[in-house]
């Protein structure tokens, strides 16, 4: 290093020194500038470029070359082979158009800097060519060492000018481009020169042939000015492409920014623009990521290199935001012409709405629209992959179901906005005391499941069936959710099932069972429990036939006043003959009819046989009817009632509907308007069942009523139990003063007429009197006869 400064400080004009670097400099900037126009054109429009830029960089080497050798001052006479100095001039420009070429042709960076090594090249061959043309009245002698540095100097610097030059379109890189292809030059001459030491020697003689110094000055004079004039067209040619660029950039940009997608244009790996949409996208100004790598905006840096190998296929891959966040987007690439070469266009659209479309597609498909509690899909899947781990662990879990007590009469009474409102209630208060691990799906309608894995012992599966009935039964908030509770069916893994629907059909059995025995209770499943719960439901599907297929019929059981011992009217009884069981109790089917919807059709269908069997007979008796919770609760039961009655043709002082007290307390204030309503018409109004139930006094106060019918319980005790008959007594002193007929059931015997008669019973009705049959059993139709006591007994 000491050796080439003492070259360059002793042995050169420095003046001249410093001409030689600005004449290689502007001679590279030129070069590198016309090189890109080169990149930029095709055909034979690049090769005439590459030309001139080869000229350009040429001449400035050779220029540099001899304004260096003018400064170096041996003090002995010189010349210039002419031969040999054209023939450096020509090498260079040959040997630099190669690399300019190679550079312009380049797909890579590595490319560009085999075309940086080639110019390298072709420096060192100008250099060493120009120094073999030297003649000087001495011996020339070379340092090898120097000699090999000049070479790789030269080499190396070539190989990162042209990459740095031809990085962007932006002014730096150009600049430092120019700067490293300078440096290369000027390094590799400067220490060429070093390795040169001369030996003054008289006895050489410099040939009369050579050119003289002064010639070589005015050679490297009309050089510089070639130079100078290309430098100035290589900036005439760069400003008007920048201004056309700019226009065709702005042009571009705003069709860029009229797209909603984001859209962002490529030279090779590097970002020349992007549209607004964009930078919105990834939260960074445009001007940001303008010569960014494309690759840095993206979570998978493979994803480059897929969209070039799939142009025009629409790829999904993660925007990395400038705060940090992850954008899911689609990437589409299309190669364009963009400044007059080939760019790649990138749309990037957002899927972040997309996605959460698509997550919630997902969970409608596994979940319930209303609770959002999981479905049957969910439940079954979630119900394998329990069964795989408690068969692997040797662990056993629960099923429990449940469903809501008496849901169908919140939706007639209160609405099915209602009816949505309970359930989405259920669904809170039982998902408040689930576990973790727990799960509650909704299976249909008020119908509902709880897998509880990991179960230690049954009592568990007890104790959560426990706190859910006593989470359902909390009261606070509107009228239908004070009114909810539930029953609960549980089925065991392995005990009771080993695969998820048979455990869902024994916990669904279990259920039933729970039901029929005590609601708002809880079940485990037994073996006996499934043939039960079979013909149960077998009962409850042919109860919705038998009207259908006739198999229902109304029979009558007369009603006596004990003070005249006249018929004062007939009660209808519902009996039901199935084709293979023969006659089914009432006491079986009623319940199941009033569990489900059919009881709406079977009680319209009693009340309208009745009227119209009750308005036919010539004498005026009264007919009563039984009429269910559900029935009175359907928002038009009265008008339903003053349209049969119309229909039917039968006096409404004539009916008698019968209510037990139990329908009445569910909703106070709907019961009281309704009966309100049926009172208005004219229809009289029964209590039955009268001592089985709450027996509020407020309700009779409260309520319509009309006669108070004594249950069945009490007449046949009055004469065993005490208490029984002084019952008995007290509701007929009731009675009495409030001015309300008493009606007793079930009178059986001549001992139980005999007491209510000395108790001074209004009316009393049961097999001692007459046992239910049809109408056409009783004589003397339309029962006008006196000693009807006789004649009733005879014709039952």
């Amino acid at each position: 290093m000491l050796k080439i400064y003492d070259c360059i400080a002793t042995a050169h004009d420095l003046r001249l020194v410093l001409l030689a670097g600005v004449v290689c400099a502007l001679s590279s900037y030129a070069a590198v500038g016309l090189l890109r126009h080169a990149r930029n054109s095709i055909g034979a429009t690049r090769s005439i470029w590459l030309a001139v830029s080869a000229t350009t960089i040429g001449f400035g080497t050779w220029a540099t070359h001899f304004i260096g050798m003018l400064a170096f001052s041996p003090n002995v006479p010189t010349g210039y082979n002419v031969t040999l100095t054209v023939l450096s001039l020509v090498a260079v420009i040959v040997l630099t158009g190669v690399g300019l070429a190679i550079a312009a042709h380049a797909k890579s960076r590595v490319g560009m800097a085999v075309g940086g090594v080639v110019i390298g090249g072709g420096v060192a061959a100008m250099h060493y060519t120009g120094m073999a043309a030297y003649e000087i009245a001495g011996t020339v002698v070379w340092d090898v060492a120097l000699v090999a540095v000049s070479i790789a100097l030269g080499a190396m610097l070539g190989a990162a000018a042209l990459p740095v030059g031809l990085k962007n379109s932006t002014e730096t890189w150009k600049i430092n481009g120019a700067l490293l292809l300078t440096a290369a030059i000027c390094s590799h001459h400067f220490t060429a020169m070093a390795a040169v030491t001369i030996l003054p020697d008289p006895r050489i003689v410099v040939s009369e042939t050579a050119i003289p110094s002064t010639w070589i000055a005015i050679g490297v004079g009309i050089a510089s000015f070639t130079i100078i004039l290309l430098a100035l067209a290589g900036l005439a040619l760069d400003l008007r492409e920048r201004r056309r660029s700019d226009l065709e950039g702005d042009r571009m940009k705003g069709l860029a920014n009229a797209a909603v997608e984001g859209l962002l244009i490529c030279d090779g790996n590097d970002i020349v623009t992007v549209n607004d949409s964009f930078g919105q996208l990834i939260a960074c100004e445009t001007s940001h990521l303008v010569g960014a790598s494309v690759e840095e905006c993206f979570v998978d840096p493979a994803i480059w290199d897929l969209l070039k190998a799939h142009p025009n296929k629409a790829l999904e891959s993660t925007l990395r935001r400038q705060d940090g966040k992850q954008v899911p987007v689609e990437l589409i690439l299309r190669p364009i012409d963009f400044g007059g070469r080939v760019h790649h266009v990138v749309a990037v659209r957002d899927l972040q709405a997309r996605k959460r479309n698509e997550e919630h597609i997902r969970f409608l498909a596994l979940h319930d629209g209303l609770t959002e509690l999981p479905n049957r899909t969910f439940l079954n899947t979630r119900m394998d992959e329990e069964i795989s781990l408690a068969q692997s662990r040797g662990e056993k879990f629960a099923v429990l179901c449940l469903d809501l007590d008496r849901f169908k009469e919140i939706n007639d009474l209160f609405g099915h906005l209602a009816g949505d409102n309970v359930l989405k209630t259920v669904a809170n208060r039982v998902k408040a005391v689930l576990t973790e691990r727990q799960i509650m799906a909704r299976l249909g309608g008020d119908e509902f499941a709880i897998l509880m894995p990991s179960l230690s012992s049954p009592s568990e599966a007890g104790r959560l069936a426990d706190t859910v009935i006593a989470a359902l039964r909390v009261n606070g908030g509107t009228p239908e959710t004070n009114t909810i509770s539930s029953s609960v069916g549980i089925a065991l893994y392995p005990d009771d099932g080993t695969d998820k629907q048979t455990l869902l059909t024994h916990a669904d059995t279990a259920l039933y069972r729970a039901k029929s025995d005590e609601r708002g209770s809880y079940r485990f499943f037994e073996a006996k429990m499934g043939a039960e719960v079979r013909d149960r439901r077998f009962l409850e599907h042919d109860l919705r036939h038998a009207l259908a297929r006739n198999e229902l019929r109304l029979v009558y059981q007369p009603q006596k006043n004990l003070q005249t011992g006249q018929i004062t009217g007939f009660e209808a009884l519902l009996r039901w003959e199935h084709p293979t069981r023969g006659d089914v109790s009432p006491a079986i089917f009623i319940p199941i009819a009033e569990e489900s919807d059919v009881i709406l059709a079977i009680g319209q269908w009693v009340l309208n046989e009745a009227c119209r069997e009750a308005a036919g007979w010539s004498k005026p008796l009264t007919i009563a009817v039984n009429v269910s919770a559900v029935q009175l609760y359907q928002a038009r039961f009265v008008q339903t009632l003053h349209q049969t009655l119309i229909e039917t043709g039968l006096s409404p002082h004539l009916l008698e509907l019968e209510i037990t007290e139990t329908a009445l307390i569910r909703d106070f204030t709907r019961a009281l308007h309704t009966l309100r309503g049926v009172k208005a018409l004219g229809v009289r109004i029964a209590m039955d069942d009268f001592g089985t139930g709450y027996s509020s006094l407020s309700n009779l106060r409260a309520f319509p009523f009309d006669r108070i019918k004594i249950d069945r319980s009490f007449v046949k005790s009055v004469h065993t139990n005490d208490q029984a008959a002084a019952i008995v007594r007290a509701v007929l002193g009731l009675g009495r003063g409030l001015n309300l007929t008493v009606l007793a059931e079930g009178v059986e015997t001549a001992d139980e007429l005999n007491f209510l008669r000395n108790e001074l019973c209004d009316d009393v009705q049961g097999f001692f009197i007459g046992r239910p049959g049809a109408i056409e059993t009783f004589s003397d139709r339309p029962l006008e006869s006196c000693d009807l006591e006789v004649t009733l007994r005879n014709a039952s």
